[in-house]
Order: structure tokens, then sequence, then C-alpha cells
């Protein structure tokens, strides 16, 4: 109901501009062929009636016109309808003008309003009506071509960003897999508590398995379920430093931004010579951004093409589809060693 109380207005606004236009246009004609007319005559001929009878018409036009689309296999069938339709407008356009320019000229202090020969007023006025039926009718089409259009495109970017989203699903699974197959003949009660963080970890995410965007306690909370695994896999060599400031714990963040970064992290990012990996997760709100920087104590990258997985650079996709440029996503060695990663999007709750 909102929508088309807006659209209303938008078309109300539109027919009052054009009447606007048409009032200025015709009053000035009059003023330049020397003659003496109060104002209010061109206003009411070219705006309360002109006009607004047209935008009064208009939603009828506009339901017809989307109800036989003038299109390349229909136009030949459909043609005769709009001429039909075309006429019909222009008789109830023109018995409007008579109707209501009768009512306001008295209703305003004006003399008798006289439209003249009705017979000759119809035809006349039909000419006018061509175009006015024409523009809404050529209007309506290119406007419900584009909006299909930019429909058809949003369709095809939140696939895209659905695919790749699926993609790090069974990513990080067959990751947190390996990792518990690396212990199960060691410590097989350690191995099975793992299996029951990653069935956790498995309900969250499918419990958010509809959304892109999640708020960025709910992907703290998902990453927890992730680290719990690898706490026990890694036992006191992982050390995970999460701090989150109060001001971003409900903005808005991709689903699944967190971990394959801080598996990165994990996986790349040990110290050279103890072995230990220690992890710091940082989110601040930077002026209009949620920034998020997660760092590591290890080598940092190597010289060279920076070289991306399969969790990386669907992240590095899914930011580009959801924001465009309005993101950031920057890799940096750390002049006391190790990786930076900084993801920036924008705030929004």
């Amino acid at each position: 109901m909102r929508r088309r109380l807006e659209a209303g207005l938008v078309v109300f606004g539109y027919f009052t501009a054009i009447g606007l236009l048409f009032f200025g246009y015709r009053y000035l004609e009059i003023v330049a062929n020397r003659d003496s007319v109060s104002p209010l005559e061109p206003l009411i001929n070219e705006l309360f009636t002109g006009a607004w009878m047209a935008a009064l018409l208009f939603p009828f036009v506009a339901r017809f016109a989307r109800r036989y689309p003038l299109t390349r296999p229909t136009w030949a069938s459909r043609l005769p309808l709009h001429a039909a339709a075309l006429v019909g407008y222009s008789l109830i356009h023109t018995s409007l003008l008579w109707l209501f320019r009768s009512l306001l000229y008295p209703a305003f202090g004006l003399h008798p309003y006289d439209y003249g020969i009705m017979a000759a007023r119809y035809p006349m006025e039909f000419f006018h009506d061509v175009i006015a039926y024409a523009v809404i009718v050529s209007v309506i089409f290119l406007f419900d071509r584009h909006v299909r259009a930019a429909q058809l495109e949003g369709k095809l970017a939140q696939a895209r960003l659905e695919n790749l989203r699926l993609q790090l699903q069974p990513h990080f699974l067959f990751n947190a897999l390996n990792t518990i197959s690396s212990v199960v003949y060691e410590d097989p009660r350690r191995a099975d508590a793992m299996i029951a963080s990653l069935s956790g970890l498995l309900r969250e995410t499918i419990a958010d398995s509809d959304a892109q965007l999640v708020p960025l306690d709910r992907e703290v909370a998902t990453l927890e379920r992730y680290l719990d695994i690898m706490r026990k896999r890694f036992e006191d060599r992982l050390t995970v430093d999460v701090r989150i400031d109060p001001a971003v714990r409900n903005a808005l963040v991709p689903h699944l931004l967190l971990q394959p970064l801080v598996e990165n992290s994990i996986r790349h990012g040990a110290d050279p010579r103890s072995h230990a990996v220690n992890v710091t997760l940082q989110a601040q709100r930077d002026g209009e951004r949620t920034s998020v920087r997660i760092r590591d104590r290890g080598r940092g990258l190597p010289a060279g093409p920076l070289r991306r997985g399969t969790g990386i650079t669907n992240t590095a996709e899914r930011l580009a589809q959801l924001y465009g440029e309005r993101h950031a996503l920057a890799f940096e060695n750390c002049a006391d060693g190790g990786l930076q990663v900084t993801v920036a999007v924008p705030f929004r709750t």
C-alpha cells in the first residue's frame, strides 16, 4: 500500500508539472497577444482539468497497456485493441474536460464555460489525446522492460552469491573432517569431542543457510564453534584473541566471512620458531564502515603474486558481489612479523 501511494504521488507530481508548464505557455501566449484574461482560466484549463484529468485516467491506461503490451509477436493483433482504447480514452477525457470546466468556472467566479460545438470538439481533442495515449503506453513499456531487466540482473547476482556461499560450506567441512581424521587414531576421545563441536557448527550454519548477511555477534558465535575444533586439535599451541567493539556487535556482515580468514591464519600463520599459532581478531567501527582485522605471527606473505585458496577466493568474490567498490579486502605483512588481513564493509545493522 505504501509503494502504491508513493507511485501515485509520483504520477500526480509528474502530471502537475506538465499542467503547470502548459499553463505558463498558455498564459504567456495570451499576454503576448495583448489579450486580457484572468490567469484562472488557463490554470483551470491546463492544470485542474487538462493535466489532472489525464492523471485520473492514467492508472486505467497503464493497466490496459500492461495487460495487452505491444510486443513484436503480438502488435498486429493488439493494435486494434489499443486503437479502440484510444478512442474510449479520448471520449472520456474530453467529456471530463467539459464537465469539470463547466463546474469550476462558476465556482471560481468566472463566466459560464462554453466548450463550443461538441461535434467538432471531440475530434479536435482526439489529436491531443493520441499524443498523450502514445506517451503513456510507451513510458509504461520502457519502464516495465527496465524493471524486468533490473530484476533479472538482481536474480542472477543473488544466484551467484548463493553459489559462492554454498561452495564455502563444504570447503570448511572437508577441512574440519581432515583435521579430525588426523587425531582419530591418536586420541579417540579428543576426536569424539571434535565431532561434537563440528555437529554444533553445522547446526548453526544450517540455521543461517538462507542468510547472506548476519549480525557480527552471530558470525563470531559460528567462528567460536570452528575454533572449538581447532583448539582440540592444536591444544596449547593455538591462541585466538577475539576483540569485538560493542558498537559493531549488531553490524551486518557476510555469513561465513570470518571462518575462512581465521582458518587461513591458523594454517599458514604459525610462529616459525615456536610453531605456536597466535591469532588476533579485532572488529570496530571506522566512520561509516565496519572494519575487521585478523593478525597472525607467521612468516607473512612471500614475494610475488598473492596466491588464494578456495575460501579466500570465494570470500573476495562474495564481498565484490555484495558491496562492489564499497568494501576493502587487504593483505599486508606486519613490520614485526606476521600477516594482517583487513576487511571493511559498509556499516549497517
